[in-house]
């Protein structure tokens, strides 16, 4: 069965996308049409780049960077929850992207980004970022207004009637993506002697 991670790109405390990465496991899990997990940043022991080689290079030295290796690998496509802070997206979720290279490539990824305009600029700062890494990011997003999502300015979670559809519909589109850039990987991959 196809793997899905959703990735939780904030760490701050008291932070409004726990509630939202928790929203969309639960609504994901409904759906019976994929293995959906929960990675949180928060407890992925990631501390800022310190490896010596590029991560393009695949060379990673530190235990740290290895056991992040394996995750990502282990997924078919990814579901990324970001807040949009200052007009782009979070240090922690661009130190997380970039910190390893090929276990990202040829892989399926949605978008659920949350603020006081949607988090859109967060979503558009990802895109770049997403296609050096070889992330086929569909064009359905999920964009939680602070203003009519949330309560007491994040405190309270209560999305919008419109916003289930949007995930739906951003799920529908991840699914097929990351079933198709699998068979794309596993028919690249090099055969066994």
């Amino acid at each position: 069965m196809t793997k899905i991670a959703i990735i939780l790109g904030s760490t701050r405390t008291g932070r409004a996308g726990e509630r939202v990465a928790q929203w969309v496991l639960e609504q994901a899990r409904k759906r019976g049409d994929a293995d959906y997990d929960l990675i949180d940043l928060a407890e992925v022991d990631l501390p800022q780049i310190d490896e010596p080689f590029p991560p393009a290079m695949g060379r990673y030295t530190h235990p740290h960077t290895q056991q992040w290796a394996t995750t990502v690998a282990a997924y078919d496509g990814y579901v990324l929850v970001t807040p949009e802070y200052n007009h782009s997206f979070p240090g922690v979720l661009k130190n997380a992207l970039d910190r390893v290279h090929a276990e990202w490539n040829n892989k399926a990824v949605g978008l659920v980004s949350y603020g006081v305009d949607g988090g859109v600029r967060a979503v558009e700062a990802l895109r770049p970022v997403l296609g050096a890494l070889q992330l086929a990011d569909v064009s359905a997003t999920v964009t939680l207004n602070l203003r009519t999502d949330f309560a007491d300015f994040g405190a309270t979670f209560t999305p919008g009637d419109h916003q289930g559809p949007a995930l739906t519909a951003m799920l529908d589109q991840l699914l097929p993506w990351s079933n198709a850039l699998a068979r794309t990987r596993n028919s690249a991959a090099p055969a066994l002697s």
